[in-house]
């Protein structure tokens, strides 16, 4: 072989990497994922060595408890039902969506609608309509015939049954959102093929296109098990009183009491790791090949029947049940004196909004959120940007690309309520004491917000290419300027949208924060908390319409930065 013959620039086969190479290719990935598995591994293995000392004392603890086998039981249900809600609910709305008419394509939008209302401030609303004894809806079925004798009822809301109706309710936007985005990329050309051979639009949905949908059916359905199984803001605010507790709210307990029992809290959520890592094997094993279901032609999906009222209906009654009925119940509240089942128009007043704002513990419970969402928002932004480049472009070795990609994804897969027992555990104590500070909540908020910065950014630069990356280096700039002068200005819109989601997500968290917060930190989803557990429901009314605010200013800057459907980034 002559010298000419070979690859310009491919360094000789023994030939040392230079010491700036070397820092580039080796050490800064590695110790870029070593700050990975330090943030995001090291909290989950100490929680869980808690629970392994003294003869895994917190296993036998938890396990031996009488009532464990009965909580284990609500937590699959839970999941199971609302999985089923969920998935028939968005699958449906979704396939309604394409029935309606072009000009009333604005209907689409309206399942999208209940993620702009925090979970916490959806569940109270619904508890204003349907508390067994001032629940406005209550009071207005009391009035029906059937039910004139009752003095309460005759839904009551702190069942489990309505806990697994809401939560289904809540997961139906999410598989709207998979179901809608894999419709777009059904091949209409086949659809039209079956329906010229004399198949009906309803019978080509059941032979071809429900069969196309299996991928996002398979990952949609497996990420709505996976937020059931972690349902929290639910089954607290409407079970634990009652008695009826799932896995999550068993860990609030254990982390909450005193004194805390770290190794009870890690076995309690044991179950919830091991079957979200079982919920992500079957995933894989049942999707196999997914390019088995890509279709391509020159049409996109649409159905071949008419449009349908019936289908306009379904979705303006879906929004009035997810949306419209627990936020004018939080209105009327929170500009009531006090709740009852008689509303008194004549007594509306705002000062309810005028007292939480003169309150100064929640005046600092909301900059408190702002200020620690969008810190988390910044600094995951060039996380996710390394981490994306990392896992796309970098010559890291196969290993090290796993290992990276399964720290990334990790959060996904575990409820948030256990990253807030193991946060609190791990910076409760040496050699890194945080706990009352605003940076463990950041933290937190930071590792919940990987697999999402990540993914975001990689589908922006695989939208880019590679080409213009290329054309930069062949020009002889760094990688650095690359990407300050090329890449970064190229992804400004996935940036800016992403940042804005990002934003959304974090000012509806309420679970990790309720772990993790103390007396003098507070945000705005545990100050709404500590209003509710004290009973002062019009406050906690007033501060969840702040909480909406706060999250339809997110959204609006999320559309106007990532454009119309930056929602479906979700």
């Amino acid at each position: 072989m002559t010298a000419a013959t070979v690859r310009v620039g491919a360094p000789r086969r023994g030939a040392r990497l230079s010491w700036p190479s070397w820092v580039s290719r080796l050490a800064l990935p590695l110790l870029f994922t070593a700050a990975l598995v330090f943030l995001v591994v090291m909290p989950l293995w100490r929680i869980q060595a808690v629970a392994l000392e003294n003869d895994a004392q917190g296993y036998r603890t938890a396990f031996g408890a009488s009532t464990f086998g009965e909580t284990l039981r609500r937590t699959i249900l839970l999941a199971l039902g609302s999985l089923v809600i969920g998935m028939v609910l968005g699958t449906g709305l979704a396939w309604a969506a394409t029935r309606v008419s072009h000009r009333w394509r604005i209907l689409a939008t309206i399942p999208i609608v209940p993620i702009v209302v925090p979970a916490v401030a959806n569940i109270t609303g619904w508890v204003f309509m349907l508390s067994p004894g001032p629940g406005y809806l209550n009071a207005v079925l009391r009035k029906l015939p059937w039910w004139s004798d009752l003095r309460s009822g005759p839904v009551d809301i702190y069942t489990l049954p309505w806990i697994v109706i809401l939560t289904g309710l809540g997961l139906t936007a999410f598989v709207y959102l998979f179901v809608s985005a894999g419709l777009r990329n059904v091949n209409g050309e086949l659809i039209e093929a079956a329906v010229a051979s004399g198949s009906s639009s309803t019978a080509a949905f059941f032979r071809i296109t429900l069969p196309l949908l299996r991928p996002v059916l398979v990952y949609g359905g497996g990420v709505a098990l996976l937020l059931g199984l972690g349902q929290f803001t639910a089954p607290l605010l409407l079970g634990r009183n009652a008695g009826i507790n799932v896995l999550t709210t068993d860990i609030y307990r254990s982390v909450s009491q005193s004194p805390i029992d770290y190794s009870a809290a890690a076995a309690i959520g044991s179950p919830l790791i091991v079957i979200g890592l079982c919920v992500v094997v079957v995933q894989r094993i049942s999707l196999g090949d997914q390019r088995r279901f890509i279709t391509h032609g020159g049409k996109s999906f649409r159905t071949q029947a008419r449009p349908s009222k019936l289908a306009a209906a379904a979705l303006i009654t879906y929004g009035a049940l997810a949306t419209l009925l627990p936020v004018g119940a939080l209105v009327i509240v929170a500009l009531s004196p006090f709740w009852s089942e008689t509303i008194q128009w004549s007594e509306m007043t705002l000062d309810n909004f005028r007292r939480i704002f003169e309150e100064g513990q929640v005046v600092d419970a909301i900059r408190t959120s702002l200020v620690v969402s969008l810190v988390a928002v910044a600094i995951a932004l060039p996380v996710g940007f390394i981490a994306s480049s990392l896992l796309l472009r970098s010559k890291i070795p196969r290993w090290h690309r796993t290992i990276l990609d399964l720290i990334v994804a990790l959060p996904l897969g575990i409820p948030a309520v256990v990253f807030g027992a193991a946060f609190l555990l791990h910076y409760t104590r040496e050699p890194l004491v945080l706990y009352g500070s605003r940076w463990v909540v950041i933290l937190v908020y930071l590792t919940l917000m990987l697999p999402f910065t990540t993914r975001m950014q990689m589908s922006g630069m695989v939208a880019l290419g590679d080409a213009y990356i290329e054309a930069s280096r062949v020009s002889g700039a760094s990688a650095m300027r690359t990407n300050v002068k090329i890449l970064l200005p190229l992804m400004r819109g996935t940036l800016g949208g992403a940042a804005a989601l990002m934003f959304v997500l974090l000012t509806h968290e309420f679970t990790a924060s309720l772990l993790v917060r103390s007396s003098t930190m507070q945000t705005m989803g545990t100050s709404l908390y500590d209003f509710w557990s004290n009973g002062f429901y019009p406050e906690v009314a007033a501060i969840a319409l702040v909480m909406t605010a706060v999250t339809l200013v997110g959204v609006v800057a999320a559309v106007m930065i990532g454009g119309s459907d930056a929602l479906t980034k979700l």
